[in-house]
């Protein structure tokens, strides 16, 4: 009787051992589920901080940063020029006042191609009497200008080297508002400097105050850009190209949060266009335009303040001859949604002279797709 009293408790421990058990491991598992991000990502610990690795494994920026910040170069500018007046008595006899006076420019490019082919900005080697480019394993090259281009402050250097790392180009137009982005610059002469933030907006123009032709339609970002920043590279968690930081907007000259960059498909076809052509080849649509607003919108019964209006079609220009009229709205480019001005810049500055293009227009509230020879 006792033996049989004592299996009976010793297999209720067992049984209410094995049910907690149970009950722990559902609790820990619901927790675990509960916190873990979804979308094939996981969750790991490490220091008791919890980071989140993506299906594809990425933990960080760290990948992309270290792929991308070798393709980065520091660009160092030197502008030769002459005192224009003697500055003494003893200078006008002799002629000492026409010692050259050197001026040294600071700045960024990015390696495009493994044979020695940088972007950078037009800005930073303007007026350049010699520049030189040294690249992050701090080689030192004498660079020559290939082209350059002010519209959009692009401009292209060449530099004697084979078998360089060069920077995967990614494409602008898939950018989404929010997207993370890093720049990679020498603000500051601070080399191999590496910002992030994310895209805070697309196809920007600043204002132009000296009135001339602008090709603009910049990312904007938050992420840290600064003097000498200026041609160096923006890119996507993947490592990849997606702009060439250009501008900032600041009272004071330094970084006020506000960061913009050219877009990388214009930054592409203008390389090519120097490479291949030697200059830039712009095609021209031959109309003049201006931006819709949400009272001209509701005058010309539009569902959303979107697109831009034919002010003027030029007459026997390529989009006179396609049958394009004053008063069509235009909304798409090669079924590119345009949504101001400045998208319609960046969306012609991709195509060449004799190209064709399908420009999509609303007239009388019906859709038309339009095929101009540019």
């Amino acid at each position: 009787m006792k033996q049989k009293t004592l299996f009976i408790i010793l297999l209720t421990v067992i049984l209410s051992a094995g049910a907690a058990w149970l009950v722990s491991d559902s609790v820990v598992k619901h927790r675990l589920s509960a916190v873990a991000p979804a979308t094939g990502e996981r969750t790991v610990r490490q220091n008791d901080t919890r980071r989140v690795i993506s299906a594809t494994g990425v933990a960080s920026f760290s990948d992309a940063a270290e792929t991308a910040v070798q393709t980065v170069v520091y660009v160092k500018v030197v502008k030769r020029a002459k005192a224009s007046r003697p500055s003494s008595l003893f200078d006008m006899l002799f002629g000492f006042a026409e010692i050259p006076q050197e001026q040294v420019g600071l700045g960024s490019g990015v390696i495009i191609r493994p044979d020695g082919y940088i972007v950078t900005n037009n800005h930073v080697i303007n007026g350049a009497d010699q520049i030189e480019v040294t690249l992050e394993n701090d080689r030192v090259y004498p660079a020559t200008l290939v082209g350059t281009d002010p519209a959009t402050d692009i401009a292209l250097l060449k530099i004697d080297a084979t078998d360089l790392p060069c920077i995967e180009m990614g494409d602008s137009d898939q950018l989404r508002l929010g997207d993370w982005v890093l720049a990679i610059g020498s603000p500051y002469d601070l080399r191999s400097t590496i910002t992030a933030g994310i895209v805070s907006a697309k196809g920007r123009s600043l204002p132009n105050y000296d009135g001339q032709f602008r090709v603009e339609s910049f990312i904007q970002t938050d992420a840290a850009v600064n003097p000498g920043n200026s041609g160096g590279a923006l890119v996507n968690t993947a490592g990849e190209l997606v702009g060439i930081n250009t501008s900032i907007i600041s009272l004071t000259g330094s970084y006020s949060g506000y960061s913009f960059a050219v877009p990388v498909n214009i930054v592409k076809k203008i390389a090519d266009d120097f490479i291949n052509y030697g200059s830039v080849q712009r095609a021209m649509l031959g109309v003049t335009m201006s931006e819709i607003n949400a009272e001209r919108a509701q005058k010309l019964g539009l569902l959303e303040v979107s697109g831009v209006y034919v002010e003027e079609v030029r007459r026997d220009g390529p989009a006179d001859k396609a049958g394009i009229k004053a008063g069509d709205i235009l909304t798409e480019i090669n079924l590119n949604v345009v949504r101001n001005s400045a998208a319609v810049q960046e969306q012609m500055s991709k195509l060449r002279p004799g190209e064709q293009a399908v420009i999509t227009v609303i007239r009388g509230g019906e859709r038309k797709e339009i095929f101009v020879t540019l």
